[in-house]
């Protein structure tokens, strides 16, 4: 299964940020083609070592490397891509991966 982590900081004002994130962000995203799975983190963020620089976690899920690349160059995620400006800090991080279960 191949995975986008996308890290939100803290924005400005969260409850707008929250709300745009699941009225419409999340919406343009589920349209994304081969998408498997999206994921968001709830409440607070830690690490063992306290507070987190991140507001929320996405993980978008598809099936293989390919169908990941597929779905991010298709027109929908394009439209998602661009959404971002209306609500969330340019300074998110995003990454790529292929995943291996060892269980």
């Amino acid at each position: 299964m191949a995975q986008v982590l996308v890290l939100y900081p803290h924005p400005s004002d969260p409850a707008a940020f929250d709300r745009h994130y699941f009225d419409v962000h999340s919406k343009l995203a589920l349209k994304i083609p081969q998408l498997q799975g999206l994921r968001v983190s709830r409440g607070p963020i830690t690490s063992p070592q306290g507070a987190c620089p991140y507001h929320l976690i996405a993980q978008l899920s598809f099936g293989s490397f390919d169908e990941l690349e597929r779905g991010l160059g298709s027109e929908e995620s394009r439209i998602a891509t661009e959404d971002l400006k209306n609500f969330a800090p340019d300074d998110r991080q995003v990454y790529l991966f292929d995943t291996l279960d060892l269980k």
